[in-house]
């Protein structure tokens, strides 16, 4: 089953000005260059600096492999990739900045989530995947989501606002197996009728441990939100974990490419991806700008 990557209401469509980006006019070395230029940072330079970030080096993307925003017009000229992903900026990325973030509540159901309308993300991933360490690396709160060395400790959906106009969502992991079995149910039904039913939902951003190879668990999620037509972003951690080849590792790019063919089969056009590294803080840029261009997009649609 072939099921195109639509996210839900209006937020499918997108422009590709085909005078100056048509796919017959450009050789694969304009489309090299085109895509190794730097992005074009939306955030202030009044945001604290970070340690130096390595970012790997991959191979050039195709323009097929690229996940173009609604409504972006591209052209040579304008046309920027954030680093370490396959999304390209638009002019709907500004506003990233986060400036306040604040815990709200925590729910066991869906209609119990707050209900003021505002935009949110949700985060899901396995139990072991690091999600809560990166919410706490996007807002640079040490201790604003609660982590923990003992995987399935979140159980519930927390809902935090930014900016006192959005929400980051942490949402229970999946696949801890020492969970008792009637709980590992209970979580997958109500963060499954989440996904389904909330409908200020903008993406699900499914994180991926890219340290290691593809699980069967992870693919099965994202070909479910997939089948579902869930707007989903896949988020690869650990990125800064280099396990050598002579021990039977792969490379983090090398996953990631890896897990992207496996889920080719079940989208039509290729889902939004970022590398990240909680340790580096890899990806937190990216990851804000993309959250910003996705925002301002379902606001004014």
């Amino acid at each position: 089953m072939v099921v195109l990557h639509l996210p839900r209401l209006s937020f499918s469509l997108f422009t590709v000005s085909s005078s100056s980006f048509s796919r017959r006019v450009y050789s694969t070395n304009t489309l090299t260059t085109l895509l190794n230029k730097p992005p074009k940072s939306s955030l202030t330079t009044s945001e604290p600096n970070l340690e130096p970030i390595i970012t790997p080096k991959t191979e050039p993307l195709s323009l097929e492999k690229l996940f173009i925003p609604p409504n972006t017009h591209v052209t040579h000229e304008n046309a920027r990739i954030l680093n370490g992903s396959n999304i390209l900026l638009s002019n709907y990325a500004n506003d990233a900045q986060i400036i306040q973030a604040d815990f709200v509540k925590s729910s066991v159901r869906t209609e119990d989530c707050p209900s003021d309308g505002l935009p949110e993300f949700a985060l899901v991933g396995r139990s072991n995947v690091g999600k809560s360490s990166l919410l706490n690396s996007i807002v640079r709160r040490k201790k604003l989501a609660l982590t923990s060395k003992k995987p399935g400790k979140t159980q519930l959906i927390n809902h935090f606002r930014v900016n006192d106009s959005w929400y980051l969502v942490d949402l229970p992991g999946y696949g801890y197996a020492s969970a008792p079995q009637e709980l590992r149910m209970d979580w997958a039904k109500f963060t499954k009728d989440y996904f389904l039913n909330r409908s200020t939902l903008v993406s699900v951003f499914l994180l991926i441990d890219a340290s290691i190879p593809a699980r069967k668990i992870d693919l099965e999620y994202a070909a479910w939100l997939g089948e579902n037509k869930i707007p989903m972003t896949l988020i690869f951690t650990k990125c800064d974990k280099r396990k050598k080849k002579k021990n039977g590792g792969k490379r983090p790019e090398d996953n990631v490419n890896d897990f992207q063919e496996l889920i080719r089969g079940s989208f039509e056009t290729v889902p939004p991806w970022i590398m990240t590294s909680n340790v580096t803080h890899q990806g937190r840029d990216e990851i804000l700008l993309h959250m910003a261009q996705l925002r301002n997009y379902w606001l004014k649609h």
